[in-house]
């Protein structure tokens, strides 16, 4: 059985994914969606989206507008009791077989090829451009990639740097609070 994306993917759209864990949890985590025919992800050493993926063979891709939820996934170890969180506008349960790994410096990586098998649009929204929404994401994915060998810790601060201001300047009540979450997951 196979279904639709429930929104259309171009490049690298960021999602929010969780995964059933041994301890019947919902493991909440970030994962990059490459869009394609099919759709890939790629996932970083053994972390425990890595594990469910290997050991469950799938979970729930969400898309979710809340910056707060997107760093508490990217930066914390988050669980929950349902697979779709509440501020979802769309969610896709999908089945995933690894199809590509290998080695960077000294981190294992999987490539997963992501198939949905079910898929609901929960809310409909008017898109809107926020920038200090777009500079939390880009400072999560920086602030996650800091002290792993292969990426420079100096030029992540200075971008970390430029995020933060972007993000003080120009967002939001809850991209404020998801910066303030930010900075006590990481040293930022």
């Amino acid at each position: 059985m196979t279904a639709d994306w429930p929104v259309d993917l171009d490049g690298v759209t960021e999602s929010v994914v969780t995964t059933l864990g041994p301890n019947d949890r919902w493991n909440v985590a970030a994962l990059g969606l490459f869009a394609g025919d099919p759709v890939t992800a790629r996932t970083w050493g053994r972390t425990r989206t890595w594990r469910n993926f290997t050991e469950r063979g799938g979970g729930h891709v969400q898309f979710t507008p809340d910056p707060v939820d997107f760093v508490d996934a990217a930066c914390s170890i988050r669980e929950t009791d349902e697979p779709v969180l509440d501020s979802a506008h769309a969610w896709a349960e999908i089945e995933v077989e690894a199809v590509d790994e290998g080695e960077e410096g000294s981190t294992q990586w999987v490539d997963w090829e992501l198939e949905p098998v079910e898929s609901a649009v929960v809310r409909r929204t008017v898109p809107t451009t926020n920038r200090g929404y777009g500079a939390v994401i880009e400072a999560t994915v920086a602030a996650s990639r800091l002290d792993v060998p292969g990426y420079d810790t100096e030029t992540l601060r200075e971008r970390l740097s430029y995020f933060t201001d972007v993000i003080e300047n120009c967002g939001g009540e809850r991209e404020r609070e998801a910066l303030e979450r930010l900075r006590e997951y990481e040293d930022v």
